[in-house]
């Protein structure tokens, strides 16, 4: 039997294709720029972040925006909060059409302690909780990517982890995040199969591909940080999802119309589809600042000046004045999973 809250997201996001919501049902959040990581591809660690906002304040925002129905919560990393698992329960006890809360983890923090968080985090009750283990290559590549000596192996602890929780908590999913740059081009393949000479039981579904992508607002990196050769590195990325599984259920049929317009956008470098920022989802960092989406700089206001209420924000002069922009399609390009899977909610029959 379907879940309501699953129902009413899938309706929602059918809605939203023909117009603007009257306020959004998608929320990226970063809850912090703290980070232990020391990515080549992204400065975000090199942040020394103050003021960020507290759990009161967070409780304030949820309480006066009750209608989110998916949260992706990102970083820095989002396990550096102690309180990670009392944000979650805010947004589920008070959005009652919650469906689904996204992460990703770095797996630097303690491996048995994460793991006890996201236990907690599935007690609540939330419907679906789906985490991401960041790995952009095999062991020696991975590490240097990340710049930090034995992360590959952590990554591969936390993963065995969870599949012991997804025995006891068939809420839960998780998955690989391979971020392709410069610094792994040619290195899928080969990473796919040193995963799984540890994880026997791991497929090319249980891989999201993202693309290196720039960003001064939330990466704060260049080109020279992650450039790499844009028709190789989307012949990489169709030869990999051509030996993908053919699954029908949500997550799979997003994912696969995802990664073939991923192919596209290596490319092209073009916008594959339509924004939905600002008709259906914003990005909101860790200092309440609100902008229509993670890679665009183009801040629309912070729920702190509002009293925590996005009403004023989400229909106020400086967001229509972004959505004019985006009707002239001159929006930044991007396409990354935070906004990517608004755009293809509730167009899937045309996009399989």
């Amino acid at each position: 039997m379907l879940d309501k809250r699953f129902i009413g997201l899938a309706m929602t996001g059918l809605r939203s294709n023909f117009g603007r919501l009257d306020m959004p049902y998608k929320l990226t959040f970063a809850i912090t720029y703290r980070c232990q990581s020391r990515c080549l591809t992204c400065n975000i660690w090199q942040m020394r972040p103050k003021n960020e906002l507290t759990l009161d304040e967070i409780r304030s925002f949820v309480q006066k925006n009750p209608h989110f129905k998916w949260i992706s919560i990102t970083g820095g990393e989002p396990f550096l909060r102690s309180d990670i698992v009392d944000i979650v329960k805010a947004f589920y006890e008070n959005s009652k059409g919650l469906y689904i809360i996204t992460m990703p983890t770095n797996s630097l923090c303690d491996t048995k302690t994460e793991a006890e968080r996201i236990e907690r985090i599935l007690q609540t009750g939330i419907p679906k909780l789906s985490i991401t283990l960041s790995l952009d290559g095999y062991r020696e590549m991975h590490d240097k990517i990340r710049g930090i000596p034995g992360n590959y192996d952590k990554v591969i602890r936390l993963c065995k982890e969870l599949s012991e929780l997804k025995k006891r908590y068939k809420n839960l999913f998780f998955e690989f995040g391979y971020t392709m740059s410069r610094y792994n081009q040619g290195g899928l393949e080969k990473t796919y199969e040193e995963v799984k000479k540890e994880l026997p039981g791991i497929t090319r579904n249980d891989f999201h591909l993202n693309l290196g992508q720039i960003s001064d607002m939330y990466y704060k990196n260049s080109a020279e940080d992650i450039k790499a050769n844009n028709e190789a590195v989307a012949q990489e990325i169709a030869e990999f999802i051509s030996k993908r599984r053919f699954k029908i259920d949500a997550i799979s049929l997003l994912e696969s119309a995802f990664l073939k317009k991923l192919v596209q956008f290596a490319k092209t470098g073009k916008n594959p589809m339509k924004s939905r920022s600002l008709d259906a989802s914003l990005f909101m960092d860790s200092f309440g600042d609100v902008y229509p989406s993670i890679m665009w700089n183009r801040k629309i206001g912070n729920i702190r000046e509002h009293d925590y209420d996005l009403k004023g924000l989400w229909k106020g002069s400086a967001a229509e004045k972004v959505r004019e922009i985006i009707k002239k399609g001159e929006e930044p390009p991007s396409w990354t999973a935070c906004e990517a899977y608004q755009c293809l909610t509730g167009r899937m029959p045309s996009l399989i």
